[in-house]
């Protein structure tokens, strides 16, 4: 397997895979009655938020490491020996992830049941993942989508990982010709910050329109389905 879809596939699944994951246990918490019991706790959102960023960010980091030390031994190419690269390797995943956990469970607030959730999430970032270069590079592409895969963290998320992975010529295929470290710790941080803030506001007004009756009356529906 060449090595750089080994790199845009570990780029493609801290975007992809925890924003599905995220916003499927949101959708899913809310009908259980979940999100309600939280709401009940001071600043239960936002422990709310944290606890699940904090869960998911765990399960995913074992993966990755799963998925590392299998390609070390299977692939060639990959650029993880030295400490530089395992350093940039754990701060970008640490804020892809803070920068795209938030970001699920906004989506996830949107909709109103699981079924409605997994369909639409998912052709939502499989077109994005298509922009962002994760399964090709994104010069190749019109401009214009150049500069709409930029404005997300998914190319960013791609872009650091495979700084970390791959080696240093490989940057001939990016935009500038650079792996671009500052543009990509801006522009994760950014959407961490705006994420981490706007997450738990959102999370709070849906919890808001929760009650036990709703609660139950989902239940309902589902047992007689």
């Amino acid at each position: 397997m060449n090595p750089t879809l080994v790199a845009a596939r570990a780029g493609l699944s801290r975007g992809w895979i925890g924003v599905i994951t995220m916003g499927d246990l949101l959708v899913t918490e809310r009908e259980d009655g979940t999100l309600l019991r939280a709401k009940a706790i001071p600043n239960g959102m936002l422990g709310y938020l944290l606890g699940k960023v904090v869960n998911i960010s765990g399960q995913i980091a074992f993966v990755v490491a799963a998925t590392l030390l299998t390609g070390a031994f299977l692939f060639t190419g990959l650029a993880i020996g030295s400490p530089g690269s395992w350093l940039t390797l754990a701060w970008v995943l640490v804020l892809g992830l803070l920068a795209t956990l938030p970001l699920g469970a906004v989506l996830g607030s949107l909709f109103p049941s699981q079924r409605s959730a997994g369909g639409p999430m998912v052709l939502l970032l499989a077109g994005l993942a298509a922009i962002s270069g994760i399964f090709y590079p994104i010069t190749h592409l019109p401009v214009f989508l150049q500069w709409t895969g930029q404005v997300f963290p998914m190319y960013w998320l791609g872009l650091g990982m495979r700084s970390a992975l791959l080696p240093n010529a490989m940057a001939a295929v990016e935009i500038g010709h650079s792996w671009r470290h500052l543009a990509t710790f801006g522009v994760l941080s950014a959407w961490a910050i705006a994420g981490l803030v706007l997450a738990p506001v959102v999370l709070r007004r849906m919890a808001r329109r929760e009650s036990g009756s709703n609660v139950a009356a989902r239940r309902e529906k589902a047992m007689r389905r």
